[in-house]
């Protein structure tokens, strides 16, 4: 399921990808996914170690400010890119 014509935000994101916690995502390079949102915390079913709210924060920032150096999962830069990068670009369109 997509997200229905809504942008990820700064404001929205967290609401936005909590309503969608396990569905299936795919990572680039075609690894498929399921996350749960605890809290503050992304826990997807691939890794032990969870995924911050503040990371994602984060990457929207990196995305946002920098739209053309930002071209796959690797530029972020960040613990969990394959993940995030995923989820960001299939709900938010960023």
């Amino acid at each position: 399921m997509e997200n229905k014509g809504e942008s990820i935000t700064l404001g929205n994101y967290w609401d936005i990808i909590a309503a969608h916690q396990g569905e299936i995502f795919y990572t680039k390079s075609g690894l498929p996914f399921a996350y749960q949102v605890v809290g503050n915390e992304l826990f997807t079913d691939r890794r032990e170690r969870s995924i911050h709210r503040k990371t994602f924060e984060r990457a929207i920032t990196r995305m946002q400010e920098s739209p053309g150096e930002i071209r796959g999962p690797k530029a972020l830069k960040l613990y969990g890119a394959p993940y995030i990068w995923s989820i960001l670009t299939r709900l938010g369109g960023i």
